[in-house]
């Protein structure tokens, strides 16, 4: 019965889809789960204290849809809330840091990497600390920009706005040299055009959820939870708020059309 179970994924909002669809990618068989936070989004301005409380929350509500597994696809979440996560629930909890870290340093050849994420995954240091303890030569490089996730959830893809913006947070990362570039936020890789044309052609972009998804692979296989399913797994989309853009944005993100979101109250969660 474990291995027939869904994956449970949360994020701070509808940027986790991005692993979503790596997820649906590598395991196609297997259904999920997923919860965006998005009346309390973004995590990445929050305190420790609250992301913590909140990752407690969203796991709790997953875990009552009866998952056999848990993927924090929120970067802001997974630099702070893993420990606390993996201490409190018996279910594996999977990250997007550590894989991200992992992918960038195997894809570096000059050994400097640039880091753009959330305000709180750049001042928790989450991703050079991952780097440097894989690697200690290399130099990383981080800077946050916090507009991309409003910018991204707004669907502004290839907006002239955008691009200025984009523009103003890349350039002092331009200037360091650096060949890999993590895309340190799950509503990233959705400006993925924008970001490679600005900051360079020949700076590889390493995309977490991609990484991430290989290791929950790895993980399921290991614990031998795979399924057992011939056919493609289903998708359960639930939400704190349903934003007047969700269907196109999400649609955008996963890539295809989808049926039914189901909102979530969030009073309930605080009753979790």
């Amino acid at each position: 019965m474990e291995k027939e179970k869904p994956i449970g994924v949360f994020d701070s909002g509808i940027g986790g889809l991005t692993v979503v669809k790596r997820l649906s990618s590598v395991l196609p068989k297997e259904s999920i789960v997923y919860f965006g936070d998005t009346a309390r989004v973004p995590y990445g301005s929050k305190s420790n204290s609250t992301v913590i409380d909140y990752s407690i929350q969203d796991t709790s509500f997953l875990l009552q849809k009866n998952v056999k597994a848990i993927v924090v696809a929120c970067n802001t979440a997974s630099s702070i809330a893993i420990p606390t996560l993996k201490e409190k629930f018996d279910v594996p909890v999977i990250g997007v840091i550590l894989p991200g870290a992992d992918m960038a340093v195997s894809q570096t050849k000059n050994g400097k990497i640039g880091v753009i994420g959330t305000r709180a995954t750049i001042s928790n240091q989450a991703y050079s600390k991952a780097i440097k303890e894989i690697d200690n030569k290399i130099k990383v490089y981080e800077k946050a920009c916090p507009l991309f996730v409003p910018i991204a959830e707004e669907g502004w893809i290839h907006h002239k706005a955008t691009y200025h913006i984009a523009e103003e947070y890349l350039k002092e990362l331009r200037e360091k040299d650096i060949d890999t570039l993590v895309l340190g936020c799950t509503h990233y890789p959705i400006l993925a055009d924008v970001i490679q044309d600005v900051i360079g052609k020949d700076v590889r972009l390493i995309d977490s959820g991609i990484a991430a998804a290989e290791v929950v692979r790895n993980e399921i296989n290991r614990i031998g939870f795979e399924t057992n399913s011939a056919v493609p797994g289903n998708l359960d989309l639930y939400v704190s708020d349903i934003p007047t853009t969700f269907k196109q944005v999400a649609e955008l993100f996963l890539g295809k059309q989808i049926n039914e979101v189901v909102k979530v109250d969030i009073e309930d969660l605080h009753k979790i």
